[in-house]
């Protein structure tokens, strides 16, 4: 009886423990009260020096949540170029939102010093890109821990691709405790964002031997993609991602797609595939739905791996491990 009484009390412990490592929105409210107004501060000031700050952030979290979870081990940087930032499919994230969190970072470190993750940072500072680019507000539950691990070689297969289709994109973010709503959801930020043109360049020139541009892009939108993005175009030409308000957080990314105006292939079938295309619709007529599912997919997408507790560090330097 003794031994089972103990063991209970052992279960009870680890509930209790887990139950204490759960985020929690006023997780620095006695360590660091005003760490969400020296952030939003600091990437109020960076978006007012460029809005390439806006998807630029937002795009780091999303990469850094889906490889290792929500830890900054994204922002590790490798005098060897094999941290995870330097993976292929990480190559593309633009500078302004590694200087977004390093910038916030350093402002808080500034009232806070060795108190505030740079994980937390990065998922206060997503949130007000969205604010601040007119999306919704919400809370933002904090107490992650920086990650101690960050290799480009464990990025390969963790994020989705231009050209997965419904099934694949689905796997992915289900492996992630993610919907298909959610998925649909987050795919919204895209109304702020912006492409190379090699991401979608086989859609205009070489879709099929017999369709060299693909059909299910709207045909003078197509030309147009053309005329931003001719063959062999500088690899460092950008085209926003919504035609229509590429600097506004709003749903007209959904209503592009109605109107066969997605960028990615991984776009527009949320369009055309029967399982998807409902919210899509949905998505496209209603504001509020949308900023409504893309806050919940947002504060789960937030809770994704993530260290807290003893785990991981509090790192001093968002670009640099501790020891």
């Amino acid at each position: 009886m003794e031994a089972w009484r103990g063991v209970f009390l052992v279960m009870v412990l680890m509930v209790l423990g887990r139950g204490e490592a759960q985020l929690v929105e006023n997780f620095y409210s006695s360590t660091c009260p005003n760490v969400e107004a020296i952030v939003k501060q600091a990437v109020s000031t960076k978006v007012s020096q460029t809005t390439v700050t806006v998807p630029a952030t937002l795009r780091l979290f999303f990469h850094d949540c889906f490889v290792e979870g929500c830890d900054a081990s994204v922002t590790i940087a490798s005098p060897n170029q094999d941290a995870e930032k330097d993976a292929p499919d990480n190559l593309s994230l633009a500078g302004d939102g590694f200087d977004t969190v390093i910038k916030a970072k350093e402002a808080v470190e500034a009232q806070c010093p060795g108190v505030v993750s740079c994980a937390d940072i990065l998922a206060l500072a997503a949130r007000d890109v969205v604010v601040l680019a007119g999306g919704p507000d919400f809370s933002v539950e904090l107490g992650r821990r920086d990650g101690l691990i960050s290799q480009a070689s464990r990025v390969a297969g963790n994020l989705p691709e231009p050209f997965h289709d419904l099934n694949e994109l689905n796997a992915m973010f289900f492996r992630n405790g993610l919907t298909q709503l959610d998925m649909i959801a987050l795919s919204g930020a895209h109304t702020v964002g912006f492409s190379h043109c090699d991401r979608f360049a086989n859609r205009l020139y070489s879709f099929t031997p017999s369709s060299p541009i693909d059909p299910a892009l709207d045909p003078t939108y197509a030309q147009t993609l053309i005329a931003a993005c001719p063959q062999n175009v500088d690899p460092s030409i950008a085209i926003d991602m919504d035609p229509e308000t590429p600097r506004t957080f709003d749903n007209v990314y959904y209503q592009n797609l109605v109107a066969k105006k997605g960028l990615f292939t991984s776009d527009q079938l949320l369009f055309s595939e029967e399982a998807s295309q409902p919210t899509v619709i949905n998505f496209a007529n209603s504001p509020g739905d949308f900023n409504g599912a893309f806050i919940t997919a947002m504060i789960k997408l937030g809770r994704v791996g993530v260290k807290t507790g003893v785990q991981g560090e509090i790192r001093r330097d968002c670009s640099a491990f501790n020891s």
